[in-house]
């Protein structure tokens, strides 16, 4: 049976702008790391880039499995920020381990625009 019009439906407005993100295990993201689960792997390490070097000023994008904002400084909210990275999944992952230096990477495909966006080097390799 269907709920009148007359009443309000509490369930059916739902307040959902606070909810947060699923959270990957540290469990989980160190095991898709070691079994080369790209998709988890790569936003597990997002997470982590995220909690701890939380901010704005830079975008980093790693397509198609995730973006964070990050490094204090800059607040941006709308549009295109100025400062982006984007890397080839890969290439990220093997940052985050320490494989490859980021000055390597960006010869061999970051994509990085912007005055401050190098400032993303500071967090590589990011210690698990």
């Amino acid at each position: 049976m269907f709920h009148s019009l007359h009443k309000p439906v509490s369930w059916l407005f739902v307040d959902n702008w606070r909810m947060a993100k699923k959270q990957i295990p540290s469990a989980e993201g160190l095991a898709a790391i070691e079994n080369h689960n790209l998709p988890t792997a790569t936003r597990y390490l997002l997470q982590e880039i995220e909690k701890r070097f939380p901010g704005g000023t830079v975008e980093l994008r790693v397509p198609p499995y995730g973006a964070i904002q990050c490094i204090a400084g800059m607040d941006h909210r709308r549009g295109t920020p100025p400062n982006v990275v984007e890397l080839e999944p890969e290439l990220f992952i093997d940052l985050c381990l320490g494989n490859v230096k980021w000055q390597e990477g960006v010869r061999t495909g970051a994509s990085v625009s912007g005055a401050k966006a190098n400032e993303v080097a500071s967090i590589f390799p990011l210690t698990l």
